[in-house]
Formats: C-alpha cells, structure tokens, sequence
C-alpha cells in the first residue's frame, strides 16, 4: 500500500484541532483544580483519548484506500497488488538456460558411457526438452500467453 500524504482524507488531524486543544485544556485545568496527586491520572486518560483519535483516523484511511483498491480492481484497470507475475518468456529463457547448465554434467557421462553416440543421445533428448516446451508455450492458447507488443 501507498503512504498517503497527511490531510488527503478529509480533515487532518493536527496539533491546531479545536477539539484536541479543548481536551488539552480540560485535563489541565483539572490538573491544577485536583493537584499533582491526579496527574497521572488526567494524562493516561488523554492519552487514551489521543489514541482512540488516531485509531479512528487510522481506520478510516484504511477503509478508504481498500475501497479505492476495490473500486480500480472492479473497472478492472489496473493489476492486482502482489508479487509481480513471472512472463512466459523469460521463463522460458530461464529454463533454457537450465537445460543448458545441466547439459555440462549430462553430456560428460553420456560420452564416457557410451561414446560419441551416447553424447549425441544427450544432446538429442536435450534438444527435444526444449523443443517440447516451447512448442507448449507458442501452442497454449493465446489469452494466457504474455502479451506483447511485437506479436
């Protein structure tokens, strides 16, 4: 989620609060008309005031992003928030790649078992991984292929 500059929701809550300065100067007042015994008393009572004011706040800006992110995911105009997709083709360049790495390990023991045609067996069946999975990926139908602007 966003930060939200302070303010961009409706009223801001601030130290120039005419609210939150009449409660100041309650609790004050009450302070000198009951005396420093009392004290902590008045000050964990506005301060539980002050918090129930930020909670408050707190809640109805997360109400209102969630509606706002409710409301762009119903037009449908944007991306759902989370961990970005993997696009297709890169994971098939990444298992290509793969292919590739384990082809090093592969080949050593296809030759040495069997030969210059143990090491052509190996590299066929490496060819036809490959081949298997990109034909899979261009023949998938196209809404859940990547789209790009080249195809």
């Amino acid at each position: 989620m966003s930060p939200t500059p302070p303010g961009s929701y409706g009223k801001p809550m601030d130290a120039r609060d005419p609210e939150l300065k009449k409660e100041l100067s309650a609790t004050l007042q009450a302070r000198k008309d009951l005396g420093a015994e009392y004290e902590s008393e008045l000050v964990d009572s506005f301060m539980d005031k002050m918090s129930e004011r930020v909670d408050s706040h707190v809640e109805q800006r997360v109400r209102r992003e969630l509606a706002q992110q409710q409301t762009s995911f119903a037009r449908a105009d944007r991306r759902p928030i989370g961990p970005p997709q993997a696009n297709p083709r890169f994971a098939r360049y990444g298992f290509a790649g793969f292919t590739m790495i384990a082809a090093i390990p592969l080949s050593a023991i296809g030759a040495v078992n069997a030969g210059t045609p143990g090491l052509f067996i190996t590299w066929a069946g490496i060819v036809g991984v490959n081949l298997a999975q990109g034909l899979g990926t261009w023949l998938s139908p196209r809404s859940t292929r990547e789209k790009d602007d080249w195809s």
